[in-house]
This record gives C-alpha cells, structure tokens and sequence, in this order.
C-alpha cells in the first residue's frame, strides 16, 4: 500500500466513525514519517538486520517477598486483573500484557540468598509470524544459548536467552500447526 492510499484510508476511517481523531491523526504522523524516511532506512515495523518483528510485550516477571501485597497495588492502582492466583504467585493482566508478580524461588545450583530483594526475573516479548526452529537458529547464529521453554500453556513456546547485558530476555510465540513444536487439541 502507497502514502496516498493509507492516508485515504485512514481518512474514510475516521468519516465512517470507525477511527478516533485521535487515531486519525496519530496514523497521519506514521504515514508522514514513512513517506519521508530517509533512504536507506527500514520502515517502520519492519525487523532491522535479520532480526524479529516484536509484536507485543508478553509479560514481565516480578520475584517479590510478598506476591500478595504486590498484587493488591497493580490491582487497584493500576486496575489489572488477577487471574491464575496459586498462593505463591499470580498473573495481572492488562491489555494483551501481563505482570507475573511471585514469590521468590530458590533456583537449583544457585545459593540460598538469606535476604533476597525483590527483582524483575525476566521480560517476555511476542514476535511476529513464530516458527520455532527459525527462532531457534536466528538466536544460535548471533552466539546466543537458546533455552526452550513450553510452560505457558498449549503451543506456547518461548526461548530464553541473556541478553548483553545479562538480563533474562524471554521471545515467545504461539506455535501453529507445521510448527515443530505444535501440538494438536487434546494431545
């Protein structure tokens, strides 16, 4: 689609009511910038050097003294809502986004931390378009260590990796059938 076209669009969208002004003129700006990047530059939302298209932002993992506590503040404060509440751990949703808020956890091979402060475990990120094994090889080719994790639920699949500054960087995605990590309903 050119500029003109989109900038159509968006016009008909707005005089049909099916676009706020706000988003008229926010999708005007996009359109603005695009026609005018300079050469050479990718357009917006489009992975740069070979990497992902980041979609979304999965969810970010809080280790904390007392889930509880913090629970009760993004549920009132920020108005998410609690869901999959276990007593150790809950999920807070907001948008298509959510906060895991837990308890902390002793991992294997770690020492015990007598006075554990709280922390954010890991960033989740959603990309665009998954495929597991391209995801898998992307990662490797740049010398990252690829972690499979598939605890999220059906076709859920993810990769941790340290990012460079050794953050835990979680990329994620829904498996789709042809997928080698798709499972079909009910296996």
């Amino acid at each position: 689609m050119d500029h003109q076209q989109m900038v159509s669009g968006l016009v008909k969208e707005f005089e049909t009511g099916k676009i706020t002004r706000r988003q008229l003129i926010q999708g005007l700006a996009v359109a603005a910038a695009a026609a005018y990047a300079p050469p050479g530059l990718a357009a917006a939302g489009q992975p740069q050097g070979g990497g992902f298209k980041t979609s979304e932002l999965d969810h970010i993992s809080y280790q904390v003294a007392d889930y509880r506590r913090t629970r009760d503040f993004y549920s009132s404060l920020m108005g998410m809502t609690v869901s999959d509440d276990d007593g150790r751990q809950c999920f807070l949703h907001f948008g298509d986004s959510l906060l895991i808020a837990r308890n902390h956890f002793h991992r294997p091979g770690q020492p015990v931390d007598p006075d554990p402060k709280p922390l954010v475990d890991h960033i989740a990120y959603r990309i665009a378009d998954w495929n597991t094994d391209k995801v898998k090889a992307e990662l490797e080719r740049r010398g990252l260590t690829p972690q499979l994790d598939t605890n999220g639920g059906p076709n859920y699949v993810s990769f941790h990796v340290k990012d460079p500054d050794g953050f835990n960087l979680q990329i994620s995605g829904w498996a789709k059938p042809g997928d080698s990590q798709y499972k079909k309903p009910g296996e």
